[in-house]
């Protein structure tokens, strides 16, 4: 998984898996789910993110995994 937030464009992308895009769709206000085929989710993009999520919270990451 990859996560890439750009300060110049203000869009954050979470990359979950590799693979080409078939379709997007947005499911409103600014977020935006990439699927590949068999509705298999590639990424998730959240434009101007800094309006959705606190910019102290941009700058760290924290990644948990359940079993």
């Amino acid at each position: 998984m990859q996560i890439i937030f750009d300060q110049k464009t203000d869009i954050m992308r979470i990359k979950f898996q590799k693979g080409k895009y078939k379709i997007s769709k947005e499911l409103g206000n600014g977020i935006i789910v990439d699927m590949a085929e068999h509705n298999k989710i590639i990424a998730i993009e959240i434009l101007d993110v800094s309006e959705k999520i606190p910019k102290k919270n941009l700058k760290e990451v924290t990644l948990s995994l359940a079993a």
